[in-house]
């Protein structure tokens, strides 16, 4: 039996991760789990679940659970409920799958507390990787990659001598705009950027991926993950999303991990690493069905976003940093139809250039950096 605490329960990553709970009831309980402002979503894992502690954002919805649950689960509301729950004492793993930044710290402190990290917030490897892994070596915490990306290099290495690596190829669909020219983004709108292709996800992840700076985090994530220079991580546009990504070797051989694209496929080999299980409900892949597979060279100036991120990803220090929080304050915004589509990678250069890189940032200057950043994109949109 192996305990779980969930960050994000709410969410698409969550909601799936609970689908793996429930498929496997003697093999994983959830001991405690946080849902952000999702009140009436948090009632219903609790009533299905019973875990044993609850975190929310705000106090109020804290008091109303409490009201309703009684003594029956413990509550708590905030970061500090955040962190509560990623280091809840039963938890054998700690599962992060909540939305940007805000899931640094409570990883920091799953991994004092010795905990396994299965992650899915990207963010928190892109903004402070080193802190992470560091952390993680310090504490000998394994880190196991739930996106569905790094789950397929992750089980490409699995036997392997990572020195005898050449490179790392993370596969991207293209998002919702990938047969768009530059001139036409300038005029596409919030709802057609929400329809992906192949995935359903979350508002933010999904413009991500229409921006292709999604692809540009997961090569900062990969980096740190998978301890390998920039130059040998590539990306490669691949439409069907069945081929997750792919591992080079030094005798011009390569492993690929396939599937369907179920997240909950990750999700699984991550709760249960090292060994595979059964899971109900998903649809085998079936390559004569699909018949044919496309790949296409990634244009870097077509997908602007990615660019930036390789560049701040090599700089590195703080610099990743503020691309996650530009990235995040501009995305907000677009959602939000307080700017088009073309300015979110026009607001995350600017936040760049501004930027005097820092070396090594602790986390309190990241922190600081974080909130800096995201107040001078703000006062661009204003204008």
């Amino acid at each position: 039996m192996k305990w779980i605490s969930l960050l994000g329960a709410t969410g698409s990553i969550g909601t799936q991760t609970l689908d793996v709970i429930r498929n496997h009831p003697d093999d994983f309980k959830l001991a405690a789990f946080s849902a952000g402002r999702n009140i009436d979503g948090a009632k219903k894992i609790i009533r299905e679940f019973q875990p044993e502690f609850v975190s929310v954002a705000e106090k109020a919805g804290c008091d109303r659970l409490r009201t309703e649950f009684g003594s029956a689960v413990t509550f708590g509301h905030g970061e500090e409920g955040l962190v509560e729950a990623a280091v809840y004492p039963k938890a054998d793993m700690l599962v992060n799958a909540v939305l940007g930044s805000v899931g640094l710290l409570p990883t920091l402190q799953a991994i004092e507390a010795g905990k396994t990290i299965a992650i899915a917030n990207k963010e928190t490897l892109v903004t402070a990787g080193h802190l992470v892994m560091e952390e993680a070596r310090r504490h000998q915490v394994d880190i196991l990659p739930i996106d569905s990306e790094h789950a397929a290099i992750f089980q490409c290495l699995q036997g392997e001598n990572k020195d005898e690596v050449k490179r790392l190829i993370i596969t991207a669909s293209g998002g919702s705009f990938r047969d768009l020219s530059r001139e036409e983004l300038a005029h596409v709108m919030v709802k057609d950027a929400l329809n992906h292709p192949n995935w359903s996800m979350g508002a933010k992840i999904t413009i991500d991926s229409a921006t292709m700076m999604n692809k540009g985090l997961e090569v900062i994530e990969a980096h740190w993950l998978f301890d390998l220079p920039f130059e040998q991580i590539d990306t490669i546009l691949h439409r069907e999303s069945i081929v997750h990504s792919l591992v080079e070797f030094r005798d011009n051989s390569v492993k690929a991990q396939l599937g369907t694209p179920d997240m909950r496929i990750p999700i699984q080999y991550a709760l249960s690493y090292p060994n595979r299980m059964a899971l109900p409900g998903s649809n085998r892949l079936d390559l004569a069905e699909i018949g044919q597979l496309h790949f296409q060279k990634m244009d870097k100036a077509r997908f602007y976003c990615l660019k930036l991120a390789y560049e701040a990803g090599k700089i590195g220090g703080s610099m990743p940093t503020v691309l996650n929080a530009a990235n995040e304050a501009a995305v907000t915004a677009f959602l939000e139809e307080k700017i088009p589509f073309l300015r979110i990678e026009q607001l995350i250069e600017k936040a760049l250039a501004r930027h005097n890189g820092i070396k090594h940032p602790d986390l309190e200057t990241i922190q600081s950096i974080d909130a800096e950043t995201r107040s001078f994109v703000r006062s661009l949109i204003s204008f």
